[in-house]
């Protein structure tokens, strides 16, 4: 119950009502999308659905809800409480974080000024991720991480939407609860989904979390001012975070990363990132396929040493 309420207080009255009439189960849940005069969109259990004005969903646009400029201005006044400029500074992410871990992603105008986004207005749509931890999924795929003990430096692969970070996550929350000093530069807050600087999700007691904090310079200040045994980011891809990340290495930290792709040789063929997997910086590449479903798990050689499993 606690999420559902987290999620009906920033949504408005008709949105809530129509929600609470649908019956929908909030463990299922995965996004909400508002767009000013296109239909009430909604993304549960894996598939995109619209709803009409019964609550009832369906493949078709045709017959659902349209979201109106009204409705846009209330859900931005209850998600900001009534103060949209004062998170001018989340906006220029281009997203909000709410209670609970819950993130708001908006699109409109954008305020560019001196060659940099100051901020957002005439914000046209939303987009509610609803956040889910699921604990628990790393379990089978934690001992394939380690060799004679020692933990490997690991890749985590998925295609968008797959999961790789609800897996990073707990792979951090059972090492961090486990021993090992946890340092994680969380530049979109979706690892921890920082609210008022406090992590909303649990990833262990042992861990030091940098929020909103562009990734290369993150890992350079954590390295340098927390010592951390093990440094985790989510979606490195430039020259930057390759940099930081072999600064990490070299530093001695073990390091635990997420990258968009849908096979190891894909990922061989990337700029920068490639270069990593040619002088075997990673020791271990996890391979997401779909939510809840790991294709295989390779060694630094490319070779197998885990197949499917469900996670």
């Amino acid at each position: 119950m606690e999420k559902q309420d987290e999620i009906m207080e920033v949504l408005p009255i008709q949105i809530r009502q129509l929600l609470i009439k649908s019956e929908i189960d909030y463990d299922l849940l995965q996004e909400i999308r508002m767009r000013i005069s296109k239909p009430l969109q909604i993304r549960y259990h894996g598939q995109d659905w619209f709803l009409d004005e019964n609550g009832q969903c369906s493949k078709s646009p045709q017959r659902a809800v349209i979201i109106t400029p009204r409705q846009m201005k209330e859900a931005l006044d209850y998600m900001s409480d009534y103060s949209i400029y004062a998170f001018q500074e989340e906006l220029k992410q281009g997203f909000l974080t709410m209670k609970g871990g819950h993130r708001i992603g908006v699109a409109g105008k954008v305020i560019f000024d001196k060659e940099k986004i100051q901020g957002m207005k005439y914000i046209s749509s939303l987009n509610i991720r609803v956040a889910h931890e699921k604990k628990g999924c790393g379990n089978q795929v934690l001992p394939y991480l380690f060799e004679k003990m020692q933990l490997m430096h690991t890749l985590i692969i998925s295609p968008p939407g797959c999961g790789k970070t609800t897996l990073l996550r707990d792979l951090i929350r059972k090492l961090s609860n486990g021993g090992y000093t946890v340092g994680v530069v969380d530049e979109r807050s979706e690892i921890g989904a920082s609210y008022m600087g406090m992590p909303q999700n649990d990833v262990g007691a042992q861990t030091d979390l940098m929020d909103a904090c562009p990734k290369a310079e993150g890992i350079l200040m954590l390295v340098r001012s927390m010592a951390p045994q093990l440094v985790a980011v989510d979606e490195i891809g430039g020259k930057e975070d390759v940099d930081a990340l072999f600064y990490g290495r070299n530093c001695g930290c073990v390091l635990m990363a997420t990258v968009h792709g849908n096979s190891l040789e894909e990922i061989k063929n990337k700029l920068w990132i490639g270069e990593m997997i040619k002088n075997q910086c990673f020791q271990r590449y996890i391979l997401l396929e779909r939510v809840g479903q790991l294709k295989a798990i390779f060694n630094e050689k490319g070779e197998k040493i885990c197949g499917s499993l469900v996670l």
